[in-house]
């Protein structure tokens, strides 16, 4: 199982991002994955998810600015940032709970928006 997030970067303040996650092993189709930022002293948080309807639930700081989406075809999961605020700032991953409970973190991207 393996899985890998990429795309981060360094954006200024009112940027633009899009992160895509690969999974490998498991199956984004059976399950609601999420993208998670982890930023600096701070816990993990979930920023958002997508269930196996499509129905997605963000937090509340990046609702209007972040969309996730899947491409179960491929197995691809998606979060298009934008409006990007130096808050947003931390190494975002992927996953899906069945690897959560396993204490399962894949590799993660770094995101740095500048003010």
């Amino acid at each position: 199982v393996q899985l890998q997030a990429s795309g981060g970067g360094l954006v200024q303040a009112g940027g633009s991002l899009r992160l895509s996650c690969a999974a490998s092993g498991v199956s984004f189709s059976i399950d609601t994955p999420g993208w998670y930022r982890q930023a600096p002293g701070r816990q993990r948080e979930l920023v958002a998810s997508i269930n196996s309807g499509g129905i997605t639930n963000y937090k509340d700081s990046v609702k209007g600015r972040f969309t996730i989406s899947r491409d179960n075809a491929k197995n691809l999961l998606y979060l298009q940032m934008n409006s990007l605020k130096p808050d947003d700032t931390g190494v975002y991953y992927c996953n899906i709970p069945v690897l959560e409970k396993t204490n399962y973190w894949g590799k993660g991207t770094q995101v740095t928006v500048s003010s």
